[in-house]
């Protein structure tokens, strides 16, 4: 039998609605904790308004958002179809020959949609304001002053020193075990925070304890004539440690900038198992998305046959959590080079997927 546009819509809508409930109320709730939380932080610095506590609290819940998308699929579909079967409509619906598959489609299709809406808007938004609350909270919570970019102009690379702050450009990094080397290097220094002071022009610098050590260097100061310099040193507060834990991270990248960034970040020689795992973790997420409903499924359309509706749900809810975890550690995994970064992606919602399809199998046809 063919399930007909009104049933469908109806299903649908009143998935969406239980959806843009739950996702709204999950908003709210993390908006309060970290704005709280913010507070806290800000007690010890008197200088920073609430004004700004509540900018910050309000440009992080963007990137909580997606973190909370696949629950509120979860927990919006069980609500949708705990009700329907509450009110005997699902009930009615099978006799009259409809089956699960069959009124899980608007559902699934809605799903669906709402994975490419994350990937699609929810994330650049996120990656975007993330990006500046990362900012906000370094300089007024953290009291950090050294930031860096990679582009596909070079590195930029701002620290401090005992003098003031510099700015560094290199057109070529390369990473070889724990040294970091430049090549074609222009630094501009700075007294204070906007003083300028005068430009170094180099071939070659080479990261060292506590310095750059800058080979072939002209300093340029200025009302001063320029000078040569066969060994340069210049102060800085960066280690390599602390140089690649200052990339862009990619929560920070939307997807639409994610792949063009991971070729660039392996042309200079770094890293990019994290950028990569976590471009593949959003090709996924409508799969995911999709899982959850089928997983809500499997729980809330038992109840009607099988009664013990409160340990269903509580089920359902478990089965989500632990899947949550699964994904912690299968991203783990992926990180430490121990399996394959497209496995580590994509296995979540594979494995969800299956579970949620081979459950439903077994209770709907035997």
């Amino acid at each position: 039998m063919r399930l007909s546009t009104t049933l469908s819509g109806y299903i649908g809508r009143n998935f969406l609605l239980s959806f843009t409930a739950l996702f709204g109320l999950f908003l709210l709730l993390i908006f309060l904790f970290d704005t709280v939380e913010l507070m806290r932080r800000a007690a010890a610095k008197p200088d920073i308004p609430f004004s700004l506590v509540m900018e910050m609290a309000l440009l992080k819940l963007p990137h909580m958002a997606q973190q909370t998308f696949p629950f509120a699929i979860l927990f919006g579909g069980m609500m949708a179809f705990w009700r329907l079967t509450r009110t005997q409509e699902l009930v009615i619906t099978r006799a009259a020959g409809v089956s699960v598959w069959q009124f899980l489609l608007p559902v699934l299709g809605i799903s669906f949609l709402l994975g490419l809406f994350q990937i699609g808007i929810l994330n650049p938004l996120a990656s975007t304001t993330i990006t500046r609350y990362e900012r906000l909270e370094a300089v007024n919570l953290k009291g950090q002053k050294s930031f860096l970019a990679l582009s596909q102009t070079g590195l930029w690379l701002r620290q401090a020193n005992t003098e003031g702050q510099s700015v560094v450009h290199s057109d070529f990094i390369l990473q070889a075990g724990k040294d970091v080397e430049l090549r074609e290097v222009i630094v501009f220094n700075y007294k204070g925070n906007d003083q300028f002071a005068g430009r170094i022009d180099a071939e070659y610098a080479r990261l060292e304890d506590g310095f750059w050590h800058i080979t072939n260097a002209w300093v340029h100061i200025p009302n001063e004539q320029p000078r040569f310099e066969k060994d340069y040193w210049l102060a800085t507060d960066l280690t390599l440690n602390r140089i690649q834990d200052s990339f862009a991270p990619p929560e920070t990248m939307s997807f639409w900038d994610l792949s063009g960034f991971i070729g660039t970040l392996e042309k200079a020689g770094f890293s990019a198992v994290r950028h990569r795992l976590y471009w593949h973790s959003l090709l996924a997420s409508p799969f995911l998305m999709c899982a959850m409903v089928l997983i809500a499924a499997t729980f809330t359309l038992r109840h009607s046959r099988q009664g013990g509706g409160i340990y269903i749900i509580a089920g359902g809810v478990l089965t989500g959590f632990i899947l949550y975890f699964f994904s912690d550690i299968v991203f783990a995994l992926g990180l430490s080079d121990s399996i394959p970064v497209t496995l580590a992606a994509w296995t979540p919602s594979g494995v969800a997927t299956l579970l949620g399809l081979a459950t439903l199998l077994h209770l709907e046809d035997g």
